[in-house]
């Protein structure tokens, strides 16, 4: 299943940096995995998942995906702005993936809340998917 997972990762990686709305706000700031120093607001592919998700007869994987958001603007709007492009970006999409059929994307759930510093902003998106093998 790792491959699989790179596959829509590097897929969802793109998308979200392609999106002209998300881009507007955070600029190239969108990381796997961000520098100590950088610049808000910005936006991280969180934690992921993949689980069988065979039937007697198909093949399938459920992949469990996390965005977040991060601002300082001093108030929620911001995050919840980026939430809503990450959202936009991402839901219901059909990506093209090495080998394997995007079944669904689905936007399942967000939050924004203020991080344990009290200054920073912390919106999370939460997405499904289902690939299955290309037939």
């Amino acid at each position: 299943m790792t491959g699989i997972s790179f596959s829509l990762h590097a897929a969802v990686f793109a998308a979200l940096g392609g999106d002209q709305q998300l881009t507007e706000t955070v600029g190239n700031r969108i990381f796997d995995a961000p520098p100590r120093d950088a610049d808000f607001p910005y936006v991280t592919l969180g934690d992921w998942s993949a689980a069988d998700w065979s039937t007697g007869t198909e093949t399938g994987t459920e992949h469990r995906l996390t965005v977040h958001a991060w601002s300082r603007a001093g108030g929620k709007a911001e995050s919840w702005s980026i939430v809503d492009s990450i959202r936009e970006a991402l839901h219901d999409q059909d990506f093209a993936l090495d080998g394997q059929a995007l079944v669904n994307l689905r936007f399942e759930r967000a939050s924004v809340n203020l991080d344990s510093d009290r200054r920073t902003w912390h919106g999370v998106a939460r997405f499904r998917a289902v690939t299955e093998p290309v037939a």
